[in-house]
């Protein structure tokens, strides 16, 4: 069965996410509106602005379907500023508050070789743009990687959140641990 992942596609680089999915033999959909989400077996929320996406998520009412979604157990998958709107603050789909900007500005974004907990073939390189950090998170949060003892990967139940841009570095390994993670979900 072919796995139907999501990206919502507010704001942001949905379509390299999507063209990954596609080569990792997933169905993407775009999500712009609630009936988007009908029939989804997992979600991504890339990276953007954090504040447009915000507005977005408000203006299609979005909100409610998304935490409805989360709430049924369906993997999501936050990238960036996706990171941002699945915390406290925004979605309050993790336990998680993140630091908006958090490394600087756009001149201080940088790219970095980095172990994840439970990825396998080395380190990841990791893309971070304006980038945010968890800067608090609950005991039910799994730490999966850190920069400069700043948290910036992290599970809590279906749902991983990532600090950076995996969408641009050509190694497919965490959007294909994420589509795994989906495909177990299915009916066998």
């Amino acid at each position: 069965m072919t796995p139907v992942v999501g990206v919502l596609a507010l704001q942001g680089d949905f379509e390299a996410h999507s063209r990954v999915l596609r080569e990792l033999g997933a169905e993407p959909r775009e999500v712009r509106v609630p009936a988007d989400l009908l029939g989804l077996d997992g979600l991504i929320v890339p990276g953007g602005e954090s504040t447009v996406m915000t507005l977005g998520i408000e203006r299609e009412g979005l909100a409610g379907p998304l935490r409805d979604l989360a709430g049924r157990g369906t993997p999501i998958l936050g990238t960036c500023a996706g990171m941002i709107m699945l915390d406290r603050d925004h979605l309050g789909l993790m336990d998680i508050r993140c630091e908006r900007n958090a490394f600087g500005r756009q001149v201080r974004s940088f790219e970095v070789d980095l172990d994840l907990e439970g990825m396998e073939g080395g380190p990841v390189r990791a893309v971070f743009i304006r980038a945010p950090w968890v800067a608090e998170h609950g005991a039910g949060v799994e730490v999966l990687g850190a920069v400069d003892d700043h948290p910036i990967a992290v599970r809590e139940g279906n749902l991983l959140a990532i600090a950076f841009h995996p969408e641009l570095t050509g190694d497919d390994r965490l959007h294909r641990a994420f589509v795994d993670q989906v495909r177990a979900g299915l009916p066998a």
